[in-house]
């Protein structure tokens, strides 16, 4: 069944929020709490990327989740604000592999102040987060945290690995998305449900939830990198061409174009030439590469919606149903 055929209950993102904005509001005051350093420097560049607005979603997710598992309290906000630090982490250093200059409609970290402050500030985060992770002394979380931010750190060196890579396929760009942006999401969802001392089924139940719906997040992105308005979507469109990056909407483009065009992409994705996006949209428009990267971000929103069957019923769950069909629903 489809999610638009789906009739459980399930929340618009304005009321996920204020729903989560009791739990948020105490998450981001232990976050530019814990933020603070003695070196001013750190200061200013982590307030930067931290104040740049976004959704919170990773450290939501953790809340919601353990809602859904049957209580939050003080130790979520500490999972949330480690989760969102270690994203934060990886967006300075991102920023800097990737030489963006905006994120969110404003300039990185890395443009205003240089890459090598914007790494060093992105290991502080890092190294906070497990600062928070050794305080909380339980070791399932800190195996749980570990092992995601060494699957996170393989996946930068893998998405690398593709850059000007006219020959990444399909089960290639998966695989980057599950170790860049699904195990985060999935380390979420899965620790909100281990501090409300839920039991190992609900758990995976709750990291299937998370590791779907990251795959969903992830792929509705990369299409509104071919689709959505510049101005709403805060960064140029057709960066990920600009970087040499074949998402699935090209993946798809160049598996279905005929020989002429597919040579072309190729050449395309490795020139990293972004001023070739008029011919790249054409071949992408020709093969329904939009349409059939939406139906797969839809497949695994539905696969996340799925996850949850056999909680028992809540506002929390209708907001972690909620957050599946915003991922693929969204404009930015």
């Amino acid at each position: 069944m489809s999610i638009a055929e789906d009739l459980r209950p399930a929340l618009g993102l304005p009321a996920i929020q204020t729903l989560a904005a009791p739990d948020m509001a105490a998450v981001d005051a232990l976050i530019r709490h814990r933020l603070s350093s003695d070196v001013v420097l750190i200061n200013q560049i982590a307030d930067h990327i931290i104040s740049a607005g976004g959704k919170r979603l990773r450290p939501m997710l953790v809340m919601l989740a353990g809602h859904a598992a049957g209580g939050a309290g003080p130790g979520h906000h500490q999972l949330a604000a480690i989760i969102e630090f270690i994203h934060t982490s990886t967006l300075l250093h991102d920023d800097v592999v990737d030489e963006s200059d905006l994120r969110r409609g404003r300039s990185t970290a890395n443009a205003l102040w240089g890459n090598a402050p914007s790494v060093l500030v992105g290991d502080f985060l890092y190294s906070r987060s497990f600062q928070l992770m050794v305080e909380l002394d339980r070791m399932p979380v800190m195996r749980i945290l570990a092992d995601t931010t060494n699957r996170i750190a393989e996946g930068e060196v893998l998405q690398l690995l593709h850059v000007h890579n006219p020959d990444t396929d399909e089960a290639a760009y998966l695989r980057v998305i599950e170790r860049k942006t699904a195990v985060l999401f999935a380390a979420g969802t899965r620790l909100g449900a281990l501090a409300s001392g839920a039991g190992e089924t609900v758990q995976q139940q709750l990291y299937d939830y998370g590791m779907a719906l990251g795959y969903a997040f992830q792929i509705a992105d990369d299409v509104l990198d071919y689709s959505a308005n510049a101005e709403e979507l805060g960064k140029n469109l057709g960066d990920d061409l600009a970087e040499g990056k074949a998402t699935l909407p090209l993946i798809h483009a160049m598996a279905h174009s005929d020989a002429a065009v597919r040579e072309r992409l190729r050449e395309i994705v490795q020139e990293g030439d972004a001023g070739a996006m008029p011919e790249v949209l054409a071949a992408i428009h020709a093969t329904g590469g939009l349409e059939y990267s939406r139906q797969r971000a839809v497949e695994y929103a539905d696969a996340a919606e799925r996850a949850l069957d056999g909680l028992p019923e809540s506002e929390a769950v209708a907001a972690l149903r909620g957050l599946a069909r915003y991922a693929v629903e969204r404009s930015h």
